[in-house]
């Protein structure tokens, strides 16, 4: 099954890693590619055997399967850039966290052609399951991509032959995941600053026995500060979705707001250089929680 992979970033990546293990045909595009990120990108796919394209249309041109995993906010127009050459009959999967009123408008680009979209929802974070991750599939066209993916290696699920349902469950969990990120940034860091940290920890650790606070805060700012603007666009879409459900996205877009500070301060440099292995991976959230308290020390 010749296979588009649009976007090769981190996710596009991993699947191109999984999909040429399996032997399977990839091809991607990139609007990066004629960047700074170019050359790694470059040398990922020669090193995994993973034809590059010029352009969307040439991507998809004559691929069975597609896959968008960009950021959320390019997820409509990248369906539109896909549109001239996009094969009838052709499956193209939605990767994006995008809200339900997002999907339904890049179904109906993709959907015009002839060719079949469905949503995708990634319910956890990829790397540690790789192409394994708990995929929910949605739309009228879902059940039939199912089982073309599962042999192909990924966890996929029908979540509903109605667009909207995947993305739907995705965007109300991010409004907790996503915001528990941008909590316990923002809580632990001003705990740090007014030297209580210690005793929130314990109480934290009282209430909610079952987290390893330590190391879950850890992970959270390395998370933040690596992949901050993307989840921030993401949470956007989030706000988005409770919007489409009446509700004011109060929760929603603070989270927003943090993810996006937290990426600025990581491009400036706060953080390290990003093409170095020091780049947030620090053992203790205490680090990353201090190089922020001097950097707000400094603007003051």
């Amino acid at each position: 099954m010749p296979i588009a992979l649009i976007g090769y970033g981190e996710v596009g990546r991993i699947l191109a890693e999984d999909l040429r293990a399996r032997g399977e045909s990839v091809v991607a595009f990139d609007l990066k590619l004629g960047g700074e990120a170019g050359a790694a990108m470059r040398e990922h796919a020669s090193r995994h055997g993973v034809a590059l394209a010029a352009s969307h249309a040439d991507a998809v041109r004559d691929a069975a399967l597609v896959v968008s995993a960009v950021t959320a906010s390019q997820a409509v127009p990248v369906a539109q850039a896909c549109v001239p050459g996009l094969k009838t009959g052709a499956f193209f999967l939605d990767f994006n966290s995008a809200s339900p009123g997002a999907k339904l408008r890049a179904a109906g680009l993709v959907n015009g052609t002839g060719a079949r979209y469905v949503e995708g929802a990634v319910m956890t974070s990829i790397p540690p399951y790789r192409i394994k991750v708990p995929l929910l599939l949605g739309g009228p066209d879902a059940a039939a991509l199912e089982p073309l993916l599962n042999g192909l290696g990924f966890a996929a699920t029908v979540a509903s032959d109605r667009l909207g349902v995947a993305s739907a469950t995705k965007m109300c969990r991010s409004v907790m995941i996503k915001g528990l990120e941008a909590m316990v940034i923002e809580s632990f860091t001003a705990a740090r600053a007014h030297g209580v940290e210690d005793a929130v920890l314990a109480s934290l650790k009282e209430t909610f026995p079952g987290i390893d606070w330590e190391k879950q805060a850890s992970y959270f700012f390395q998370r933040v500060i690596e992949h901050g603007r993307r989840r921030s666009e993401e949470v956007r879409e989030v706000a988005q979705t409770v919007r489409e459900a009446g509700l004011t996205p109060w929760s929603a877009s603070g989270t927003a707001e943090r993810q996006a500070w937290m990426a600025d301060l990581a491009d400036a440099g706060l953080f390290g250089a990003r093409d170095t292995k020091q780049f947030a991976r620090s053992a203790d959230w205490r680090t990353e929680a201090d190089r922020i308290l001097d950097h707000v020390k400094k603007k003051r």
